[in-house]
């Protein structure tokens, strides 16, 4: 199994907390589609072996592309790859793009799951992120994905200035009643040269309350756990059968392709990343060269990449896989580093595979890199 990862770099407008790779310029669309699907034939031969089983719009706002813009590359896509008989085709959106008659067009479309940033139902919230639509936006356009979409996930954000729990589970229970069945979930982070962490700076905003945030975390838990969710990865929600086929390949070590601007791609035994400029991803491109850098990953790499992934899941890091794949000694450092939070019930051995409590698991990728091997 593989996927196939297409990055769209452009959004109507900059959300406070994002630190993704994109353009609120629209000028170079037209010239950027045409250039993602130029890097999908170019790139052919690295799935040459393999069959695709997901394609995952992400960005950036894919939404703002076109039905017509869409299948041109899905058709690229297909033409350039084999692809499995029914692929998961995610496309993220958001809300204020997502008309009836979009909703509609999508559903007839290639596209078969929806990946919705909604974040809140507050607008108080909505504003503070400075996020494009309104929080009757979010819900109208819920009422109508649910209605030509069985396959749907939204995101939410907890942990933001001056949010309660009592808001916080409103928001939780305003998305459970339109019947979703996967929800992605993150604390809001405050990252470096950010519109939010210059507010903060200044002291025009307050900053993020980690406690605030580890408690919202846990009534995430508890709420969609009663509903019926499995807690399968660290921020991921999904009802039997709704787990997201695209991010479960990257947690569990599976190639992917990263197309377009700043989208990264892995094949196990390497990473690599597309430059993070639109025109200079565009002209590059055109010329037939792959504006790539590669990283070729020693075995310390993919044993602190496997243990990072793995405690994020509910599959947890499996010792047999660690004595296989990277020898007893990795083996034994493991556990002994791992020993301490076994103790402080963070950690647990379960069927020879290393897991997170429910008290460890908002800390996890704490946890994870006192377990990363050093060189």
């Amino acid at each position: 199994m593989s996927g196939i990862y297409i990055h769209i770099p452009f959004c109507k407008q900059a959300c406070h907390y994002c630190d993704f790779h994109f353009s609120t310029s629209m000028k170079k669309k037209d010239q950027l589609i045409f250039a993602l699907a130029k890097e999908l034939e170019l790139r052919k031969d690295e799935f040459k072996n393999t069959t695709v089983e997901t394609i995952y719009f992400g960005g950036g706002t894919p939404s703002v592309l076109t039905v017509d813009q869409l299948q041109f590359l899905i058709d690229a896509v297909y033409y350039n790859y084999k692809v499995s008989e029914n692929p998961e085709i995610t496309l993220e959106a958001n809300p204020d793009d997502l008309s009836s008659n979009l909703i509609i067009q999508l559903s007839k479309s290639p596209v078969n799951r929806l990946s919705i940033g909604i974040q809140s139902f507050f607008e108080k919230d909505l504003k503070l992120m400075n996020r494009a639509h309104n929080a009757q936006e979010a819900k109208a356009c819920l009422e109508l994905a649910t209605q030509h979409f069985d396959n749907i996930s939204l995101d939410l954000i907890y942990g933001i200035p001056n949010s309660t729990n009592a808001e916080w589970l409103k928001n939780i229970q305003t998305a459970l009643s339109f019947g979703i069945n996967h929800i992605s979930s993150y604390a809001l982070t405050v990252e470096p040269k950010t519109a939010l962490a210059s507010f903060i700076d200044k002291g025009l905003m307050d900053n993020v309350d980690d406690d605030l945030a580890h408690e919202q975390f846990h009534i995430l838990i508890e709420q969609l756990e009663q509903a019926g969710f499995d807690h399968y990865e660290l921020s991921n929600f999904g009802k039997k059968g709704y787990y997201s086929k695209n991010n479960s390949a990257y947690w569990l070590g599976k190639p992917y392709l990263g197309i377009g601007p700043s989208a990264h791609s892995f094949n196990g035994e390497q990473r690599g990343w597309n430059v993070k400029n639109n025109y200079i991803y565009i002209k590059k491109i055109e010329t037939g060269e792959l504006p790539i850098e590669i990283e070729i990953l020693t075995k310390i790499d993919k044993y602190n990449e496997y243990v990072m992934t793995g405690l994020r899941t509910i599959w947890g890091v499996s010792l047999k896989k660690i004595e296989t794949q990277f020898g007893k000694s990795f083996l034994e450092y493991l556990l002994q580093q791992a020993n301490q939070y076994i103790n402080k019930q963070m950690l647990y051995i379960e069927d020879n595979n290393l897991k997170t409590t429910k008290k460890g698991k908002f800390l996890s990728d704490g946890i994870a890199s006192d377990l990363f091997k050093i060189i």
